[in-house]
C-alpha cells in the first residue's frame, strides 16, 4: 500500500489497518457478527506485517492467548461480538486487575437492534463493571484513529483498552487515506516476575487502588484536554430553533451524542436546517461528542452543562452518557435539564436512524415536520429468515422429527445457522439461549422429567467453543440425552471462518483435524453414529438406535455446508424437477420441508390444485424431497 492512496474501506477493516499501522504482532478472536471482517482483513498482511493471526476456539481462549504475548511486550489485538465478551469475562476481568505490558485493545462489537445477536447488552456497561478504558468511534476514521490511540493508551497504563463500535460502523463504508504498512513492532520478551503477572489478593488488593486513581481523577482530566480533542469536544452548531413563544420563553436546547449516534444527530440537524429555513436562527446550539464513555471526560461535561439549559441525548443501547450528565448536574448542582431515554425522550431499546433523532428534535422544539405528509408509507413484505435451498441442517432436523414422532421430546438449540429450525414447517428449536447451552439444557430437562426424550442440536464450530464441557458434565452426571452434532465442515453464520475440524488454520497451515467422534469416545459418549443427513432412511434409524441408549448418545449429521460444497468437491445431480403427471397436488413436500426452492406452481390439476415446483435457481439438487414424494413424482 502506497500513501495517498484513497479507498472505500469498511469499518471492520479500518479497525484492522489502525491496528497494522499501530505495529501489532498478534491477533485472535472468534467470528461473530459485526466483528467478524477484522481479523479476516488482517490475515491478507500477515506475510507483509508479520503479524500473527489466529481463530482461536472461543473468546476467552483468544483473550488469554493475547495476554500472553501482552505479557512479553508485545502488541495484541482481541476481536469479539459483544456477547462473546461474556465468554471472555474472566480473563478480562481479572487482566483489568493484573495489568498489561505490551498495548492490548479488546475490540468488543455491540449490535444494536438487535440484528444477529441475542441481546442489546452495551460493552460501554461492561467497561464501567470492569473498570478498563472504552473508546466509542463514530464513523470507520474515527475508528482507525482510535484503535492506535487505543494502543498507546494500554501502554501508558498498562491496561486493556475495550474499543466498542457498533454495526452501523463495522459495516459503514468510508473513503481512507491507505497507510503504508510496515514490519509489525518487535516482539517483546518476557520477563519473569511473579509479584507482578501471579493474580494474588494482596496484589489486586493494591492494584484496585491504583485502578480507582486512574479512572476517578486522571484519566477523566486527561480524556477532556486537547489531546483527545477530536474524540471529546464542544461543538457549537450555529442552530437554534425558533417556537413559536415569545423570545423571553425561548429556552435553549442543545445534543450530547456518542458512537454512531453522533454521526445522525449532525445529519439531522443539516436536514432540519434545510427543510425549515423560516424556522432557523443563527444562535448557539452546542453538540457535546463523547468518544471515551469511560473513564468520562468530566471536566469537559461540565463546561458544556455551564453553558445550556436543557441536553438531549442520543445513544444507543445503555443511557451512559445521559446517567453521567445528570450525575455532573447533582455533583454540582446544575439546573440543566437532561432528556433522553430515561424521560422516554428517546427509545430505550433498538438503534437510532437519522430520521428518529430528526424526529425527536422537530417534537422537542415544536417545529412543525414539514416532510410526515409528503412521503408516502410503504408496508415492505416480511421476509423471515430460512435455511437454505440444499441446507443438510433441514434433513437432521426431519429425520430426528420423524424418528420421534408421537414421543414426549424437547429440542434444545443453540447459535448458528441451525436456530432457524424453530421456524415452521420443521419447527424443531424449543429452547436457544446462549452458545453450548443446548447439551447442558437438556440435562435440565432430563432430570427434571426423566421421561422425555432430550435432545441438542448443536453446530462442529460451536462444539468446539463451548460444547465440550456440556458434553463431560452430561456424562458423568448421568443424563440420559441425544446430542446432535450438525457438522457442516465451516462456521457457516459468520462468513465460513475455520475451525479446529476443518484443518487450516488462519496461518494457511494445514493441520491435522481434530476429531469429533473421537473427543466423544475419549468423554465417554456411546453409540455415536455418523450419518448424511440427505440419507433420510438411515437418519431415522440412527436417530432411534441412539435414543435406546440409557446414557448420553451422539448423532453426528455430516455434509458440507451447501455455499462451500463444490470447493469441497461435493457434487448433486443438479435442479430436481416436478413431473405434474404424477404430482398429486398433496404439497408434503412444501408443508413438511420448509425448502425455499419448493414453490407452488401457476399450473392446477382437475380439481383445481395447484401443483408443486422447483424454482431451479434455488434448487441445489441435494435430493431430499424425492424421499418424501408419496408418488415420486420429483426427479
Amino acid at each position: 500500500m502506497s500513501t495517498n492512496d484513497k479507498q472505500m474501506i469498511m469499518g471492520n477493516q479500518a479497525i484492522a489497518l489502525g491496528a497494522l499501522k499501530a505495529g501489532v504482532n498478534l491477533c485472535a478472536g472468534y467470528p461473530g457478527t459485526p466483528s467478524s471482517e477484522i481479523i479476516e482483513f488482517i490475515s491478507k498482511y500477515k506475510e507483509k506485517t508479520g503479524t500473527y493471526v489466529e481463530w482461536s476456539v472461543n473468546e476467552k481462549a483468544a483473550v488469554e492467548v493475547a495476554a500472553g504475548a501482552s505479557y512479553a511486550g508485545s502488541r495484541t489485538l482481541v476481536t469479539m461480538k459483544q456477547v462473546g465478551l461474556n465468554v471472555a469475562s474472566d480473563p478480562v476481568m481479572c487482566l483489568s486487575y493484573v495489568g498489561v505490558k505490551g498495548g492490548m485493545v479488546i475490540v468488543s462489537a455491540d449490535d444494536p437492534g438487535p440484528i444477529s445477536s441475542q441481546t442489546e447488552q452495551d460493552t460501554r456497561t461492561f467497561a464501567q463493571f470492569s473498570k478498563i478504558p472504552c473508546l466509542d468511534p463514530s464513523s470507520p476514521q474515527e475508528a482507525f484513529e482510535m484503535v492506535q490511540k487505543a494502543f498507546e493508551l494500554s501502554e501508558k497504563y498498562s491496561t486493556p483498552v475495550l474499543l466498542r463500535p457498533t454495526t452501523r460502523v463495522d459495516h459503514a463504508y468510508q473513503s481512507l487515506e491507505m497507510p503504508e504498512l510496515l514490519q509489525s513492532r518487535s516482539k517483546g520478551e518476557f520477563e519473569k516476575n511473579p509479584n507482578r503477572w501471579v493474580i494474588f489478593p494482596r496484589l489486586s488488593f493494591a492494584n484496585h487502588k491504583k485502578i480507582f486513581e486512574r479512572n476517578e481523577k486522571v484519566l477523566p482530566k486527561e480524556f477532556s484536554q486537547e489531546e483527545y480533542k477530536s474524540f471529546n469536544n464542544i461543538e457549537k452548531i450555529d442552530l437554534s430553533f425558533v417556537e413559536e413563544k415569545s423570545s423571553t420563553d425561548r429556552k435553549s436546547i442543545s445534543f450530547a451524542a456518542g458512537g454512531i449516534s453522533y454521526a445522525y444527530l449532525k445529519e439531522a440537524l443539516t436536514i432540519i436546517k434545510n427543510e425549515n429555513p423560516q424556522n432557523i436562527q443563527i444562535q448557539s446550539a452546542k453538540i457535546l461528542k463523547i468518544g471515551t464513555p469511560y473513564p468520562f471526560p468530566e471536566p469537559l461535561a461540565k463546561e458544556f452543562l455551564n453553558e445550556t439549559e436543557q441536553v438531549i441525548v442520543f445513544e444507543e443501547l445503555d443511557p451512559v452518557i445521559e446517567e453521567k450528565l445528570i450525575f455532573i448536574c447533582g455533583k454540582n448542582q446544575l439546573k440543566t435539564k437532561i432528556h433522553g431515554k430515561l424521560d422516554e425522550t428517546v427509545p430505550c431499546a433498538g438503534e437510532l436512524s437519522v430520521e428518529i433523532i430528526k424526529n425527536i428534535i422537530l417534537q422537542k422544539t415544536g417545529i412543525p415536520n414539514l416532510q410526515e405528509n409528503q412521503k408516502e408509507k410503504i408496508d415492505l413484505p416480511v421476509r423471515p429468515p430460512v435455511l437454505c435451498a440444499g441446507c443438510p441442517h433441514r434433513g437432521a432436523f426431519y429425520a430426528v422429527k420423524q424418528a420421534m414422532k408421537g414421543k414426549k421430546t424437547v429440542y434444545c438449540g443453540d447459535i448458528g445457522c441451525y436456530t432457524l429450525g424453530n421456524a415452521s414447517p420443521l419447527d424443531m428449536t424449543d429452547t436457544c439461549l446462549c452458545m453450548g447451552a443446548d447439551i447442558t439444557m437438556a440435562q435440565g430437562f432430563y432430570h427434571n422429567e426423566p421421561d422425555r426424550f432430550c435432545f441438542s442440536f448443536i453446530g462442529d464450530s460451536t462444539f468446539f467453543a463451548s460444547g465440550i464441557t456440556g458434553v463431560v458434565n452430561a456424562v458423568y452426571n448421568q443424563s440420559h440425552q441425544t446430542i446432535c452434532i450438525l457438522d457442516n465442515s465451516t462456521t457457516a453464520m459468520t462468513g465460513h471462518q475455520p475451525h479446529p475440524g476443518t484443518g487450516v488454520t488462519m496461518m494457511g497451515e494445514i493441520v491435522e483435524k481434530i476429531s469429533i467422534p473421537k473427543i466423544l469416545e475419549a468423554i465417554g459418549v456411546s453409540p455415536i453414529i455418523e450419518v448424511n443427513p440427505f440419507d433420510l432412511e438411515k437418519s431415522i434409524e440412527a436417530v432411534k438406535n441412539a435414543t435406546q441408549s440409557e446414557g448420553v448418545s451422539a448423532v453426528i449429521f455430516k455434509s458440507p455446508c451447501i455455499s462451500i460444497a463444490s470447493k469441497l468437491g461435493y457434487k448433486f445431480s443438479g435442479a430436481k424437477k416436478v413431473e405434474n403427471t404424477k404430482c398429486l397436488a398433496c404439497k408434503k413436500c412444501i408443508n413438511e420441508l420448509g425448502c425455499p426452492a419448493l414453490v407452488l406452481s401457476e399450473e392446477t390439476n382437475s380439481k383445481g390444485k395447484n401443483f408443486a415446483a422447483i424454482d431451479s435457481s434455488l434448487c441445489t439438487g441435494c435430493g431430499l424431497c424425492t424421499t418424501i414424494c408419496p408418488v415420486n413424482a420429483i426427479e
